[in-house]
């Protein structure tokens, strides 16, 4: 199927990383602003059957160790397909794009990330021509109901622009479509396995009310993609009998995970960053992190540049939020996750949440109750935990009931002391509990310190 690619094509390069220092290029990531990829239903007579397009510098042309733009465009017809499948067949471009050799892809919609070898390069993969052909190979034997398919590249920065405004505008309205059902009015979730390459022990849980992490499958994207693909890695959970309404357990999603994930996950709560939280993978789209130091959960996205308030890179928080574990404080999800009620509800939902970057606190306004936004600070409001301290007192911020009224003078100025019992903290791989702690400007003053489990 494959005699004119010049490497390797198969699933045993599934999960192969590349870094910098073996990489020939690199296209999208944190470095390219415009990148995307999206699928388009269109009619027969619209759809070239295996024509592909490159608009701008082939591989071949680009400059070895360069960011590039990347925008994949595919458009199919078929007499079974309906534009709510689009998502389904868009979240395969990870999967199939990893069978080649020396090529690896990374995340999804606009955020999508994807290096290329030197060792392929070598080999003779120097044109998108052949990824185009690798996909509409894969795609068409994989999912028969696909009958036509082009592909279209674009790497010019001029050429992405239009079309890159236009996919964000349909992602949008894909995710409106899906909001509004809630999960006590459905009888069946879904999972997806897609990333279980890079997190072997990782299934998303798809509910009506927790997008994918990725924020690319709704859960009618799920319902979709089970009907047409019943043995594909996107598939029915059955929901069972709701255990924890608030935390959201559910019998039927214990199952599942504890089942593949072989036995290392055997509770989830889907609405809470603690206790069990749900599994991250690694294509999630923004993290919620734990700040022990007020009591409250920053967010960060894949976009964010710099320093968060914690005074760490999103890519640090990455690497110990992923690899399918669940680790108490770091929390990988979606955006549109943060669009609804049961947004980490658990925990307290958007009073527990005590800073974002700016960006998404714009983006998400409408969904962020009124009386705390203005709580809740961002970049340009604090930079370090003592600004954010004192950013969340003089605002009124929820989180601040949870402190201690005493204070002590420090060279910051007077900030206040945090206690009330027991404190979970992770730190260098490890949970611990506080016992009746008591976390200061400068010091922490604690009674016994017990290491509690390695995560």
């Amino acid at each position: 199927m494959f005699d004119e690619i010049p490497v390797e094509v198969g699933l045993v390069h599934e999960g192969e990383r590349i870094r910098r220092k073996d990489m020939h290029l690199e296209m999208g990531g944190p470095d390219v602003k415009e990148k995307f990829e999206l699928v388009q239903v269109r009619s027969p007579e619209e759809v070239q059957d295996g024509a592909i397009r490159v608009l701008g510098p082939d591989l071949g042309e680009m400059k070895e160790g360069g960011s590039y733009p990347l925008g994949i465009l595919i458009e199919i017809s078929g007499t079974k397909l309906e534009e709510n499948l689009e998502g389904v067949v868009e979240r395969r471009i990870h999967e199939y794009s990893n069978y080649i050799q020396g090529l690896m892809h990374l995340n999804q919609r606009y955020d999508i990330w994807i290096r290329l070898s030197k060792k392929s390069f070598k080999k003779g993969f120097t044109s998108l021509q052949l990824l185009g052909k690798v996909l509409i190979e894969l795609f068409k034997s994989e999912l028969p109901i696909i009958e036509r398919m082009q592909v279209t590249f674009l790497t010019d920065a001029e050429a992405i622009k239009k079309p890159y405004a236009m996919a964000l505008s349909t992602y949008e309205a894909r995710d409106a479509r899906a909001r509004g059902l809630t999960d006590e009015e459905v009888d069946s979730f879904y999972g997806c396995a897609l990333c279980q390459s890079f997190a072997p022990t990782h299934v998303c849980v798809i509910t009506p009310q927790r997008y994918a992490n990725c924020g690319a499958i709704s859960w009618f994207d799920g319902k979709a993609a089970a009907s047409i693909d019943p043995e594909g890695p996107i598939f029915t959970i059955a929901k069972g009998s709701c255990l924890d309404p608030v935390k959201g357990e559910y019998a039927g999603v214990n199952e599942n995970a504890c089942k593949k994930s072989l036995g290392e996950v055997e509770r989830i709560w889907l609405y809470s960053a603690f206790g069990y939280p749900h599994t991250s993978c690694g294509c999630f789209e923004g993290i919620a992190f734990y700040i022990p130091e007020v009591e409250g959960f920053g967010i960060v996205h894949r976009g964010f540049q710099g320093l968060t308030v914690n005074g760490l890179p999103f890519s640090t928080m990455a690497d110990s939020t992923a690899g399918g574990r669940q680790v108490d404080g770091f929390h990988g999800i979606s955006l549109e996750y943060m669009r609804s009620p049961k947004f980490l509800i658990a925990d307290g939902g958007y009073e527990s949440i005590v800073w974002l970057p700016a960006d998404i606190k714009d983006k998400l306004k409408p969904y962020i109750p009124s009386q705390i936004f203005g709580s809740i600070a961002t970049e340009q409001d604090a930079a370090d935990l003592d600004g954010l301290r004192s950013f969340l007192l003089s605002r009124e911020h929820p989180v601040v009931t949870r402190w201690s009224e005493a204070t002590v003078n420090s060279d910051a100025g007077t900030l206040p002391v945090l206690s009330g019992g027991d404190l979970p903290l992770v730190t260098h791989g490890v949970r611990i509990i506080l016992k009746n702690a008591r976390i200061y400007a400068d010091r922490v003053i604690i009674e016994p310190l017990k290491k509690e489990k390695q995560v």
